[in-house]
């Protein structure tokens, strides 16, 4: 079955067609139609509208970690996060990241990775770039708000440019 493709019991549910919906319920309340009309307009329960909402808030914070990789403009990444007043960044090329992990033994790259998610638990949103699944990993991991850039599909080999003016919208819109 593609991977966008779900089977439930006897039906086949598609998550993109799901997610176009969601964008589509969303732009509508962005645009200021109220809850009810959305839910009306969509066929759905106006509850429906509401926790969807809720399901998709992203708490602005007053800490923010941004946590990237493999990126290959790394410095000017770095001049962003801290003109915009970031409280914690690990951003890395793909040599700096494959140099983390092959530096260490097992127990030490353990011990090292416990930290950082430790570290990165303590910030009220924290925001990843890199590929889906890896922000898909981070949020079930830190149990918290995390907003994802996707920069490639796993496994990402070489080093991506983020867009900065991405990057800057999203962190000024969740600080």
């Amino acid at each position: 079955m593609p991977e966008d493709l779900f089977r439930i019991g006897e039906k086949i549910i598609s998550s993109e067609k799901l997610y176009r919906i969601i964008e589509q319920i969303l732009e509508q309340r962005s645009r200021g139609l109220s809850q009810q009309e959305v839910a009306a307009r969509f066929g759905v329960d106006r509850t429906f509208v509401s926790r969807l909402e809720g399901l998709g808030a992203v708490r602005k914070g007053s800490s923010l970690a941004v946590i990237g990789f493999p990126v290959k403009n790394k410095e000017e990444i770095l001049v962003l996060l801290a003109e915009l007043g970031v409280d914690f960044s690990l951003i890395m090329t793909d040599a700096e990241r494959w140099r983390f992990v092959r530096e260490k033994s097992g127990l030490e790259l353990l011990n090292e990775i416990m930290s950082l998610v430790s570290r990165v638990r303590a910030y009220d949103v924290v925001i990843v770039i890199g590929s889906k699944e890896r922000i898909r990993w981070c949020a079930a991991l830190l149990d918290k708000d995390v907003v994802g850039i996707e920069i490639g599909d796993a496994p990402i080999t070489e080093d991506k440019i983020v867009d900065l003016e991405r990057l800057r919208s999203l962190i000024l819109a969740v600080r």
